[in-house]
Formats: structure tokens, C-alpha cells, sequence
């Protein structure tokens, strides 16, 4: 099982990574969809810093459990709310917010499962 959280939390710690990276340097096509949402420009380095944490709590979470639980919750947290923002304004583009939704479901399981 824990080959399996390594695969998984590496997955999505770097689509976060790449994410937060894209949001703290405003890139066109996130502020863009982001202005669609309705989420203040403000709130984009709170949102790239959360993305950030969760990938490097991903990481953490191979060596010290609980971080990586904690990690996988917090994913999930975001996306849910990332699901929902997107619902809330009628854009049913939501297929990589449950993707990366789900992975992070799975890397929640699979450090359970391997602790």
C-alpha cells in the first residue's frame, strides 16, 4: 500500500505544484477561469499557498503519517470547494477538479491503509 500512496501523493503533489505555480504567477488561462468563477483576484496567492501546502504535505506525509492524512484531507477539502464554486455559477467543466478530487481520496486511503 504504500508504493501506492508514493505514487499517488507524487501525482498529485505535482499537479498542485504545477497549479500553485501557474496561480502565483497569474497565468492567463487561470485568472481567467478564475475571473469565470467569480473568485476575487485577491484570494489567487491564498489559493496558490494552499495548493502549495498540500503538495508539500503530500510529500512530507511518505515519512511522517498523520502530515500525509492531514495533507489528503485538506485536498479534498479544496476541491470540493473547487467543485462546488464551479456548480454554484453553472460551469460543468468540473472533470479535472474530480479527478484530482478523487486522487486525492485515493492518496487518503492508501496512507491510511499503509500506516
Amino acid at each position: 500500500m504504500f508504493i501506492g500512496y508514493v505514487v499517488v501523493a507524487a501525482l498529485v503533489a505535482f499537479a498542485l505544484s504545477a497549479s500553485s505555480f501557474l496561480t502565483f504567477t497569474r497565468n492567463p488561462q487561470i485568472t481567467g477561469s478564475m475571473t469565470k468563477l467569480g473568485v476575487p483576484d485577491s484570494w489567487l496567492p491564498w489559493l496558490a499557498t494552499a495548493k502549495a501546502a498540500g503538495a508539500i504535505g503530500l510529500l512530507v506525509g511518505l515519512a511522517v503519517p498523520f502530515i500525509g492524512v492531514a495533507a489528503a484531507v485538506g485536498v479534498i477539502l479544496y476541491f470540493i470547494g473547487g467543485a462546488i464554486t464551479h456548480l454554484r455559477v453553472k460551469d460543468y467543466e468540473v472533470a479535472p477538479v474530480v479527478v484530482l478530487a478523487l486522487l486525492a481520496v485515493a492518496a487518503l486511503v492508501l496512507r491510511i491503509a499503509s500506516a
